[in-house]
């Protein structure tokens, strides 16, 4: 199975590496915001003439928003724009650009509606201070050496890992993975390198495949099993929450940027804010690999996994609960989960975000009215169950599983089947119809393979 997969690594390099790092990332600044600007001054002057009553056809000529486009544009005027280009590689200006145009094209797909979700914005200019340097290699020597110890890039030459890179370099070598890309970033004061390979995936199967499992997650437990396992949530953010705010105030101490003034900010605000930087990503790191090993964990030892389609967006509009609910990661767990269930041959079906998991008996289907947030007991008046308000939800999603096996036995396409509505229905059959699914990209890490996916997603007939 193919699949495109990322391989991240840490970057030990010497002050001049870094300089020069720091230099591309200027470079692809530099073809950004010019491109951007050149944009913004075509728009701006046709709006213009259009309020002076000039016809379409003598407007000032648009110019195009694609690569190509814009690429084209820069080669004709880096000569003057930027003299000094033959000292950096041409990716680095070629990083900028394709930023942009993508920008560009999700500005007027979420203006034409063909994009779905937030309104995208217009593109902003980079600024050395607030954006994340970052530079991105598809052409050129890109190899990691001998000793999977060292990599090397065009342009900036042999770079030393902090860390082994022999999971990478075994694909390269058994001929299961090939290099696209490579990415440089710099991440609260410290260098990473990725590598985006397209790999060839073996064919697996989970460790039980007839097991199926509904997840619950939640702020109390991260996860709530049906089989009965609680998954501790460790909360990292609270627990570092002490050193935050020391290092907090004291970066509020310091002598801080001030734009109004063009006040610089001194070496100890500099000092305080990487530190500040290294603690947050410190507790990014620790939520990450907590919820890859669960999901790690999960996807490989079950067949089918049950979880509930959650509105963390809107979840997050709570602000006794937003700290807590974004510190446990829910929509990061489900990602995950997505991709990883079809790369161990398992499957994902997806409850209906109106789905009362956590109303519902799951011992003789009656479902209650109301049920309060603070009520972690579930009690059933009609037959009488006592049970844990997550295992309860956790047991009502496993079940879930046996209704999309009988709407679709095969497995191989989306499936609808039993939820709820915005209102709470009354207990009783429910009546199932069919919906297309939606596809999962994996954005950060690893990206899953778009054919053959076994996710499905259950919904109510209304």
């Amino acid at each position: 199975m193919k699949a495109v997969q990322a391989y991240r690594f840490a970057l030990d390099l010497t002050p001049g590496q870094e300089r020069t790092a720091s230099a591309h990332a200027g470079a692809v600044r530099v073809a950004h915001n010019w491109a951007l600007a050149r944009v913004k001054a075509v728009m701006d002057q046709r709006a213009a003439e259009r309020t002076y009553g000039i016809a379409d056809a003598d407007l000032t000529p648009a110019i195009g928003w694609s690569l190509p486009s814009l690429r084209k544009a820069w080669n004709a005027a880096k000569g003057e724009v930027a003299p000094w280009w033959r000292e950096y590689s041409k990716e680095a200006f070629n990083t900028g650009l394709d930023a942009l145009a993508r920008a560009l094209r999700n500005w007027s797909d979420s203006r034409t509606g063909r994009r779905a979700g937030r309104p995208v914005g217009f593109p902003r200019f980079k600024s050395r201070r607030r954006s994340t340097p970052s530079v991105r290699f598809t052409t050129g020597a890109i190899r990691v050496e001998v000793d999977r110890k060292h990599v090397v890039l065009p342009r900036l030459g042999r770079l030393k890992l902090h860390e082994s890179a022999r999971k990478l370099a075994r694909r390269l070598d058994n001929g299961t993975g090939r290099i696209m890309s490579a990415t440089v970033r710099r991440d609260a004061g410290r260098w990473h390198v990725a590598f985006c390979v397209e790999v060839d995936r073996a064919d697996r199967r989970p460790a039980r495949p007839a097991s199926v499992v509904g997840v619950d997650v939640g702020v109390r437990h991260l996860a709530v099993l049906s089989t009965g396992e609680l998954v501790p949530n460790p909360r990292h953010l609270d627990a570092a929450q002490r050193r935050l705010r020391t290092l907090a105030r004291r970066m509020s101490r310091r002598q801080g940027p001030d734009r109004r003034t063009g006040q610089r900010p001194s070496n100890r605000w500099r000092v305080a804010q990487t530190q500040l930087g290294r603690a947050h990503a410190r507790v990014a790191h620790l939520r990450r690999d907590g919820l890859h090993k669960l999901t790690t964990r999960l996807a490989r030892e079950h067949g089918t996994l049950v979880v509930e389609d959650l509105n963390v967006a809107g979840m997050l509009r709570n602000r006794r609960l937003a700290r807590h609910i974004a510190d446990a990661g829910f929509g990061e767990l489900r990602r995950q989960l997505a991709y990883k269930t079809e790369w161990n041959g398992g499957q994902l079906i997806v409850a209906d975000r109106w789905y009362p998991s956590s109303k519902t008996c799951s011992a003789c289907g009656a479902v209650k009215t109301k049920l309060a947030l603070t009520e972690r007991t579930f009690t059933c008046t009609i037959c009488g169950l006592i049970l844990d308000r997550d295992l309860n939800a956790a047991r009502n999603l496993a079940a879930l599983a046996a209704l999309a096996a009988e709407v679709d036995p095969a497995g191989s396409g989306p499936v609808a089947g039993r939820g709820a509505d915005r209102k709470t229905p009354l207990a009783g059959p429910v009546a199932v119809k069919r919906q297309p699914g939606t596809a999962t990209t994996d954005q950060t890490g690893t990206v899953p393979p778009q054919g053959g996916t076994t996710n499905h997603v259950l919904t109510k007939a209304h």
